[in-house]
């Protein structure tokens, strides 16, 4: 956790655990298409030959993760023996490294399996950054230097819809333009969020009006309930939220991917009386010209989706052709930082607003410091921006998010927040942990 401020320490070791939460037993993260998610992650620690260690994880939902454990461990090979310093002045060549490897790389080139093993690895290498600077990682991205930020993002594949130059555009401006005052407004306000913790699908009708009711009275403005399960039974939930909430607070529809694009049209339409400010994962994700029909024929309804798009290239896609309304980035779906800070660049240049995906385990600790960062140097404005927050296992973190009447509150550890305590990664590791093994 400490670090003695070594700014060329070394990686000595990578060391992998299969981490999983039975969220299932209680309903916890369930929707149409994933009915009994388990939160877990392939969590990874960077040690070094100094006081810090780096940690980062990617999301997953049980079943599985061993894949992404086995590739992180197998990727985990070329960082071992690099100093931070090393990766970090030639960032975008060590991304490569990784995502490139040439064998490996037939089995899903920056998608899939490989590509959140590579999101762990690279996102532990920030947190290590940070806590070796001193620094949170919001904080050492709004103070970096224009060209360095541009330094650490990969253009190949993006550069017909972002150059260099536009992005760096883009960020001199976020330091010209008040970004100490807002900072100000930061620490005094945080950052608005919306609760997906009163609608999950397996819940009963009476655990959606009490969670609804404790929400309003906790400050809560923005919902998000799960659809895609029988039409008449999505609308009777949605009535239901909407008796609660009222017509003044937001409602948010995600369909998790279920339906086709003729299905989607109609659903969404059916749906259209609960007055949704955007429809979430409509259709299949890899699926952008029928993202972009989706919105063409539902409008107003806005259209959202991202988690589950695999890189960059995908998310340049859905923004040049037109097919979102709302850009929902994932911290660790794609690979880290670097490649995130390539997608808030392109949505702020194709004016699209940036509302982060953070459902699962570790994912609001992250992607707070994406959002902030976000708001200080590229979209300047936190209008129409939600950052998804669920009520979920942050009691495992050593740094859990902290949320004061429906907003984040601003970071202030070292590091990416998504450090675990050494107890949870003994109980909850798969299949050995106690949790797993019939202790307690």
């Amino acid at each position: 956790m400490g670090c003695d401020g070594v700014k060329d320490v070394r990686i000595t070791r990578v060391r992998v655990v299969d981490l999983r939460f039975p969220t299932s037993r209680e309903q916890i993260g369930s929707d149409a298409v994933n009915k009994d998610p388990d939160y877990s992650a392939a969590y990874c620690m960077l040690d070094t030959d100094g006081e810090c260690t780096g940690h980062g994880l990617t999301f997953t939902l049980g079943r599985g993760t061993d894949l992404v454990v086995q590739a992180a461990e197998y990727l985990g090979g070329f960082v071992v023996g690099k100093t931070l310093a090393e990766i970090t002045a030639g960032f975008v060549a060590f991304s490569r490294l990784l995502t490139d490897e040439t064998q490996f790389r037939w089995l899903g080139p920056e998608k899939g399996v490989i590509h959140l093993a590579c999101g762990a690895l690279i996102n532990a290498v920030w947190d290590l950054w940070a806590k070796v600077e001193g620094k949170p990682v919001w904080r050492l991205l709004a103070e970096m230097p224009s060209a360095q930020l541009v330094s650490l993002i990969d253009f190949r594949y993006i550069d017909d819809a972002l150059s260099p130059q536009e992005a760096l555009d883009i960020l001199d401006e976020g330091i010209r333009s008040g970004m100490v005052e807002r900072l100000s407004v930061l620490q005094t306000q945080g950052y608005p969020a919306y609760t997906t913790s009163v609608g999950w699908f397996g819940y009963p009708e009476e655990k959606i009006r009490r969670l609804a009711r404790e929400a309003l009275a906790d400050g809560w403005t923005h919902f998000k309930l799960k659809v895609g399960g029988d039409a008449a039974e999505d609308l009777r939930r949605g009535r239901i939220v909407r008796e609660e909430i009222g017509w003044s607070n937001r409602l948010m529809l995600d369909a998790n991917q279920k339906w086709g694009v003729l299905e989607a049209i109609e659903r969404t339409r059916q749906l259209q009386e609960l007055a949704p400010w955007w429809m979430e994962e409509p259709t299949s994700p890899d699926d952008i010209l029928g993202h972009a029909r989706i919105r063409r024929e539902v409008a107003p309804t806005r259209i959202a989706t991202g988690e589950h798009c695999h890189n960059r290239v995908m998310f340049k896609q859905l923004l040049q052709a037109g097919a979102i309304d709302v850009c929902q980035i994932d911290s660790c779906r794609v690979a880290g930082v670097n490649e995130n800070l390539a997608i808030l660049l392109m949505a702020a240049k194709f004016g699209v607003p940036v509302c982060p995906h953070a459902g699962g385990v570790g994912l609001c600790e992250y992607v707070q410091h994406l959002s902030i960062f976000d708001f200080l140097r590229v979209s300047r404005t936190m209008e129409d921006r939600v950052i998804e927050f669920v009520d979920h296992l942050h009691e495992h973190f050593l740094e859990p998010v902290e949320i004061r009447r429906g907003r984040y509150q601003v970071p202030q550890r070292p590091g990416y927040s998504i450090e675990i305590f050494a107890d949870s990664l003994e109980r909850f590791a798969f299949p050995g942990g106690a949790v797993w093994s019939g202790g307690r």
